[in-house]
């Protein structure tokens, strides 16, 4: 059902290895999360098409702002995500995610499941990118994280203990 955008995302992204990449893990993290937390087919399939073009502002922020900040993403983003989803979507699925790529950021604007999802995911992502240590994730998540999954996912990959430890929380 996504595989069209996650095509024209790399098509459109070109050589930009890094940003494939990232955009991927994010998409993986929220397929993940997002099964696990059991919401309704309509919310994942918002959620997945915005975890493929949460990011797809990045060249264009670059090019006419030289800055891959949040905020110019946000603000480019959408409209190249609308080009990518066409009419394929039905009107309110493709407003949603319009709306998910341009705030993916605005983490004071968070509402809904998919929207937390989408952040978190692309924090687990982020993070790992930045090597970030234990403390500097546990105030992330203690910040932003919601769901049981995308909390367990964090500790298991940054707070070093056995996966079983978190099993009995």
């Amino acid at each position: 059902m996504t595989n069209h955008v996650r095509n024209e995302m790399i098509c459109y992204f070109r050589t930009d290895t890094f940003l494939i990449n990232n955009t991927l893990k994010v998409y993986g993290f929220t397929c993940d999360i997002a099964e696990e937390e059991s919401v309704s087919e309509e919310r994942e399939i918002i959620v997945r098409l915005a975890a493929l073009l949460h990011d797809i502002g990045v060249p264009e922020a670059v090019r006419k702002h030289q800055s891959a900040a949040g905020n110019y993403q946000e603000l480019e983003g959408p409209s190249v995500a609308k080009q990518i989803l066409g009419e394929r979507y039905p009107k309110d699925t493709i407003e949603r995610v319009l709306y998910l790529v341009g705030n993916h950021h605005s983490y004071s604007k968070i509402h809904g499941m998919d929207f937390q999802i989408l952040v978190e995911a692309d924090f687990l992502v982020n993070l790992d990118e930045a090597k970030s240590t234990w403390d500097e994730a546990q105030r992330v998540g203690e910040r932003y994280f919601k769901t049981h999954t995308g909390g367990n996912l964090l500790r298991w990959m940054y707070d070093g203990r056995d996966a079983q430890d978190f099993t009995r929380e």
